[in-house]
């Protein structure tokens, strides 16, 4: 979400899943048409979660009236291994309620503020619900989390998969550690680095008062945000880049709803000497994600798909879970420009989650995705 100032995202897309794709209701809340005590279940070869053998696995959305929880439903509620199960109305805040349903479940999604995430944990006391925190809340410093971008490292796919507790990343958080994390593992990015990041999102991060303003068609085209150098994913991009460093972070929202471009420009002289060629550094990067799933490197210095030969759209990954990266060089110059393009509300929030989900379950890492 480009602020934590700001409001959260109202309900756009309320009406957007199908009667046929909700769960059994019963009295104010809907549950799984099988018991935890039916279920037969077996032990996962990649993974200590209990997979469910012949039926479905349980997810509970916590905050899922919202923007996340809302997009996160929509991409589980057409598959045909998982039950959502649901609290309507003032139930929702009902925390005896919410505390039967988040043990009751398989999976717990947390689309909620960082206070109200924290509350939600502290709710679980089994030891067999698998909890993806959406919020800032566990992302850093917190004892027993895993930070959920599987493409991380060689190693995070296995931490997230055998985990109970997963952070999902934030949005440019995971367009700026994608790009740098690579050129510090491969000793090309020096640590302590002070580095700019710019970045632009939709409005659809903005909050119920932004969205009003842009759907009224009274908002500026563009504006710059974060004046106070002090916006909440700073800790997270310095501490999975491995920078060690907070950069210096110019977020801002356009006129369009939804999509993403995080650009980190890079001089040369920042960089290991090994490294200071465009060749180096995409080869770094494009090495990182040769097997990646959803992050794929577009050929180095690549234009020939721009719009009119000149502009990167923010918004052509929108409703995908994909993350592309980019790399543009002059090394008569010796500059690098760094571009990562995603769906803030995909990669960037609920596709992330259901992949995570996926992981954590020991399911196809593309499975509704």
């Amino acid at each position: 979400r480009p602020s934590a100032r700001v409001p959260r995202f109202p309900d756009m897309h309320a009406f957007s899943v199908s009667l046929a794709a909700r769960p059994v209701l019963r009295g104010r809340s809907c549950v799984s048409r099988v018991s935890r005590s039916q279920k037969t279940v077996t032990r996962s070869r990649q993974s200590h979660t209990l997979v469910v053998a012949g039926t479905k696995n349980t997810v509970f959305i916590d905050g899922e009236a919202g923007t996340t929880g809302l997009q996160v439903r929509d991409r589980l509620s057409k598959r045909t291994d998982i039950e959502i199960i649901s609290l309507f109305g003032d139930d929702r805040k009902d925390t005896a309620k919410r505390a039967e349903m988040l043990n009751k479940c398989d999976v717990a999604i947390l689309c909620l503020p960082d206070d109200a995430a924290i509350e939600a944990v502290s709710l679980v006391t089994n030891d067999t619900t698998v909890i993806i925190d959406a919020s800032t809340a566990h992302r850093v410093g917190v004892d027993g989390w895993v930070y959920g971008f599987p493409e991380l490292n060689d190693q995070q796919k296995f931490l997230v998969s055998n985990s109970k507790r997963i952070a999902n990343p934030g949005c440019y958080p995971t367009g700026m550690i994608a790009l740098c994390r690579p050129l510090v593992d491969a000793g090309i990015l020096p640590e302590n680095t002070g580095l700019v990041v710019h970045a632009v999102s939709g409005f659809s991060g903005g909050g119920k008062a932004l969205m009003a303003i842009h759907h009224a068609g009274e908002a500026e085209p563009w504006g710059a945000y974060g004046f106070n150098l002090q916006h909440k994913h700073l800790p997270e991009m310095a501490e999975y880049s491995k920078v060690g460093r907070k950069p210096l972070f110019c977020p801002a929202v356009g006129s369009f709803e939804q999509g993403m471009v995080v650009s980190v420009p890079l001089h040369y002289d920042q960089l290991h000497e090994k490294g200071r060629s465009g060749a180096a550094i995409h080869g770094a990067i494009e090495e990182r994600y040769k097997d990646s799933r959803f992050v794929s490197v577009r050929p180095l210095n690549e234009t020939s798909d721009l719009e009119r030969g000149a502009f990167l759209r923010p918004d052509s990954l929108n409703d995908t879970n994909d993350l592309e990266l980019s790399v543009y060089a002059n090394d008569d110059d010796g500059m690098a420009w760094l571009v990562a393009r995603l769906d803030n509300l995909g990669k960037g929030a609920s596709g992330a989650a259901v992949q995570n989900l996926n992981l954590a379950l020991g399911l196809d890492e593309d499975a509704g995705l």
